[in-house]
């Protein structure tokens, strides 16, 4: 598909032996179909995607994305490595940098190649992002596989080299909703996150680097599994400051991240990660009158996002250690997401 702009989409289709799909574009890597059956059988998209195509150009919401080069917020939109301070687009709330800054990964074309054996398909993305692109040191060298296996699980395999220190935090950011085809709100959808303590965020949602016992808030206590609207409405100061969730989750040691779970169509999914985080973003805004792909037009708490990744640059850099990528070493992160009925 050629788009009014020029760019070309390519599209890629895995299937495993039970009949589960996937489907993605070589625009922003992106993840536009996974095809699920529910209790009775019937095969259904659980991810939201647009309608038009030639959305995925500026993709308001970054459906189904792959996010960098730093995933999430970077407080007051600059970081300093060595001796030098490196300055982005101040792209959120006029003072800080959001997904990427002016040039991120959402909106570019990757190379895509797909292949296949008896056990497993794949389509294996890579972009080279320059030295100074969107304000980042670094010529980074980036390969994102997605791999479907006969066990319905996804998994999402992200590598990447660079010839300079720079910073990179990549995820993706797929909007999820075990209804099918978006025909429910996530309100009543169940999570559990394998985790004791969040990230406290400012009015702004920057990371103040204080990490809050789950003990001590029982609002963002998601140990049980609960409903994703139980409390979301609540006037608890970090959810006014999102408009809902929109917050990182300090990952326990447990095999397993996050559950999800709709009790109607008895989909279920797991998601598993090597990540030390999570933001949990339950889609708090889609003002634009947009089409998901069932037609109907986008509205909030129709999805919700599992970003695994490192924590957020907060406040005077907070958490900046944690996504340092140095050219003697290699950025790896793997994250699974495992489809099945309960």
């Amino acid at each position: 598909m050629v788009l009014k702009s020029g760019k070309e989409i390519k599209k890629f289709q895995l299937m495993n032996d039970q009949g589960m799909v996937v489907e993605l574009i070589n625009l922003g890597a992106t993840l536009t179909q996974v095809l699920v059956p529910d209790q009775e059988g019937k095969l259904e998209n659980v991810v939201l995607s647009w309608q038009d195509k030639s959305v995925y150009e500026e993709n308001p919401g970054c459906f189904g994305s792959i996010i960098g080069r730093v995933a999430g917020r970077i407080g007051e939109a600059k970081v300093t490595l060595g001796d030098k301070v490196y300055e982005f687009a101040k792209n959120s709330n006029g003072k800080n940098t959001i997904h990427g800054g002016e040039v991120a990964y959402h909106t570019q074309l990757w190379e895509g190649k797909g292949t296949s054996d008896a056990e497993e398909a794949t389509v294996s993305f890579t972009y080279w992002s320059r030295d100074g692109e969107a304000g980042f040191p670094g010529n980074l060298d980036i390969k994102v596989d997605y791999v479907l296996k006969n066990d319905n699980s996804l998994t999402i395999d992200y590598t990447a080299t660079t010839d300079k220190e720079t910073i990179i935090n990549l995820t993706n950011h797929t909007y999820f909703n075990l209804s099918g085809d978006a025909k429910r709100p996530i309100l009543e959808q169940e999570v559990v996150i394998h985790s004791d303590t969040y990230c406290e965020l400012d009015s702004e949602l920057i990371p103040t680097g204080k990490l809050i016992a789950l003990n001590e808030d029982s609002i963002f206590d998601f140990r049980k599994a609960k409903a994703i609207g139980r409390d979301i409405n609540e006037k608890h100061e970090q959810l006014v400051n999102g408009a809902g969730y929109d917050h990182p989750w300090v990952l326990n040691d447990d095999e397993v991240a996050v559950e999800f779970y709709d009790k109607v169509s008895k989909r279920y999914m797991e998601v598993t990660t090597t990540a030390p985080g999570v933001v949990m973003y339950t889609m708090n805004h889609a003002d634009a009158p947009l089409l998901l792909e069932n037609g109907e037009s986008q509205k909030p708490r129709y999805g919700v996002c599992f970003e695994t990744q490192c924590l957020p640059i907060g406040r005077n850099e907070l958490f900046k250690e944690g996504v340092i990528l140095k050219p003697e070493d290699t950025y790896r992160q793997k994250t699974v997401f495992k489809f099945g009925i309960r």
